[in-house]
């Protein structure tokens, strides 16, 4: 089943329950940057998120320099956030631990 694309009240409730996360300007879909303490951590973070994003069979779209990692996510098949989007947002928050 396709997922489902979230009603802009669904989408505020969303954002009000993900801690750091804002919509992106011009299209929707959420962001987030996750700074660590070095590489090391940046990188073992996206290793623990990709496991997290396969698990759902959603996967983000990210940009990592040195200690820094900016997540955007976005449902393609849905044009626009989904609970998908949701979920990998909230794992990834467990795994950075904020």
């Amino acid at each position: 089943m396709r997922p489902q694309k979230l009603s802009a009240d669904e989408r505020q409730q969303a954002l009000a329950k993900l801690s750091g996360w804002c919509e992106v300007s011009g299209r929707e879909a959420i962001t987030k940057k996750f700074v660590f303490r070095n590489f090391s951590e940046a990188f073992g973070f996206m290793a623990r998120a990709a496991l997290a994003a396969e698990k759902l069979d959603h996967h983000p779209e990210w940009f990592n320099v040195y200690k820094t990692v900016e997540v955007t996510l976005s449902t393609h098949d849905a044009r626009g956030l989904t609970e998908l989007d949701v979920k990998l947002a909230e794992a990834m928050d467990r795994i950075a631990g904020s």
